[in-house]
């Protein structure tokens, strides 16, 4: 047994680790640089967000220390009760819970609160690997309907019902896992690419409707002269096609005016489509001065607690959803370059992992995890800098937050510990 224990020990990933424990601890410095007023800081004053988050990292790292020593069958075992149990928090949060910030997903305890949403991925990337693990590869493809309807669409509607719908729209992570698997048909992806690509034509260019209609038209004819010869099904295909995507593109404006106002504007404001002096000041503030803030820390950065545009809470939500703001003022370009190198070295590390598994359960487990950092690194940065609509999700291991942090360290820990036992499953 001893013997055992100490070859798991020496099987973790410790660059991983490493890795990681580099992130928290510049995560920590930027939260704290971020909430740092001169003559109030006190890490060890528990109503301030520097000593809270310290607090968080280190339950994380007592929480990473635990999943390490715990068997890693026990996960394999355990996948579809850990999904079970984290539907019925976030199901029980819809009624119990309370409103922050237009998010109705949070349990308050005091000075504290638990968003049991950041816990969902971890829980369904568990389900996915046990279900798709349990299938014979034959039947992989058949599975496309049940592991949408049964384990990613109820996350995806409750997270909405919750208002979170970032941490919806993150579940399109879990697409990458599905595509690498071959659950997740290739003329799907296609389809949904063209559809949102379509949605945003329609925005952006609405008179583009009448291009598509005149090219259906010009189809359809030709799929009346040709309706004798082998190649009347690619024209019907293509006519089909065609005006599905053209009606995508008409009624798309429309339905953008029925959503909420902040939504729509947002979407407006990130489309570059017209909008009045009043509602770019509004919905578009936080992003532009977002990209003031970064902006102005040049090439090398105003320095640790040098931040001005941060400091003077001119960018809403700097030590949260937008806290790369914060980095790239004060750590400048290097700084940031640096940061996002650290993450992508963490992600390509964690897909080579994954390819090096015995077992079907720990690669596609892996590969969930890779996905997930994959989105919201891209997403998160994607907002701070203008490229992406602002739908609020955090950026892994440097927001501030404890349903967060320990989500994240819940979801990589759990995969170090599948590789670590890797050795012992049989091929």
């Amino acid at each position: 047994m001893r013997e055992r224990s100490e070859s798991i020990i020496r099987n973790i990933d410790w660059f991983t680790v490493g890795i990681y424990l580099v992130l928290l601890t510049l995560g920590w410095l930027t939260t704290y640089s971020a909430v740092y007023q001169a003559g109030e800081s006190d890490i060890f004053d528990l109503s301030r967000k520097e000593s809270k988050q310290l607090m968080f990292d280190g339950i994380s790292i007592l929480l990473a220390g635990s999943i390490l020593i715990i068997d890693a069958s026990f996960f394999t075992a355990t996948a579809f009760f850990f999904y079970g149990g984290i539907l019925f928090l976030n199901l029980l949060v819809l009624f119990l819970g309370n409103t922050v910030k237009g998010s109705h997903s949070w349990f308050r305890f005091g000075g504290f609160g638990l968003q049991p949403a950041e816990l969902m991925k971890f829980a369904t990337g568990l389900a996915l690997a046990k279900y798709l693990s349990d299938l014979n590869r034959p039947d992989l493809k058949k599975a496309f309907v049940t592991t949408m309807s049964f384990i990613l669409i109820p996350m995806v509607i409750i997270a909405v019902l919750q208002n979170e719908t970032g941490c919806a729209l993150v579940f399109l992570a879990f697409i990458i896992v599905l595509f690498r698997e071959g659950v997740f048909p290739v003329w799907l992806l296609v389809f949904g690419i063209a559809s949102i690509a379509s949605a945003i034509l329609g925005l952006k260019y609405p008179t583009m409707f009448w291009i598509f209609v005149f090219v259906m038209i010009v189809l359809g004819v030709g799929v009346f002269l040709l309706s004798r010869k082998k190649t009347w099904r690619l024209a019907l295909i293509l006519f089909l096609g065609i005006g599905f995507f053209s009606g995508i593109m008409h009624y798309t404006p429309i339905a953008l005016d029925s959503i909420s106002p902040h939504q729509q504007y947002r979407i407006k404001i990130w489309l570059g489509l017209p909008v009045t002096e009043k509602v770019e000041k509004k919905y578009g503030y936080n992003t532009n001065q977002s990209m003031n803030a970064i902006g102005s820390g040049g090439l090398w950065g105003k320095g640790f607690l040098e931040g001005t545009v941060t400091k003077n809470k001119f960018v809403p939500e700097h030590e949260t959803d937008f806290i790369y703001c914060t980095m790239g003022e004060e750590g400048g370009f290097v700084g940031t370059s640096l940061v996002v190198m650290l993450y992508l070295i963490l992600i390509v590390r964690i897909i080579f992992m994954a390819e090096r598994q015995r077992s079907d359960f720990s690669r596609i487990y892996g590969y969930a995890v890779a996905s997930i950092f994959f989105i919201h690194l891209v997403v998160n940065i994607g907002m701070t800098i203008g490229l992406l609509l602002v739908i609020g999700i955090p950026l892994p291991f440097f927001s501030y937050g404890g349903s967060s942090l320990i989500g994240f360290t819940l979801l990589l820990f759990i995969f170090l510990r599948l590789d670590a036992q890797r050795l012992m499953v049989l091929r």
